[in-house]
């Protein structure tokens, strides 16, 4: 299954919900999401992030959170910021 900002319409009470019946629903299967909002999916077994079309970074969330990457930077900057007019050209793919 692929997701393309399945949850970004949404409140995170609902995102919550939706993600935990995914999580059941998708249990021992591939499935592919993709979001701007981080937290969507720090959950995922692996993480990808793209940047103009480049992977960059590839590993779980904490992996990516102990490397104080570009992935960090990004997790970091979503939530001091949710300013408008955001940078969104890099993806995260799960």
């Amino acid at each position: 299954m692929i997701l393309d900002e399945a949850t970004s319409n949404v409140d995170t009470r609902i995102e919550k919900l939706i993600q935990d019946g995914l999580r059941t629903l998708m249990a021992d299967k591939t499935s592919f999401s993709i979001a701007h909002r981080l937290a969507t999916n720090q959950d995922s077994d692996n993480i990808m992030v793209l940047n103009g079309g480049v992977i960059v970074e590839f590993a779980p969330h904490d992996e990516l959170m102990r490397r104080k990457g570009f992935y960090h930077a990004l997790y970091m900057s979503q939530f001091k910021s949710k300013a408008p007019g955001r940078d969104t050209s890099t993806d995260v793919v799960c």
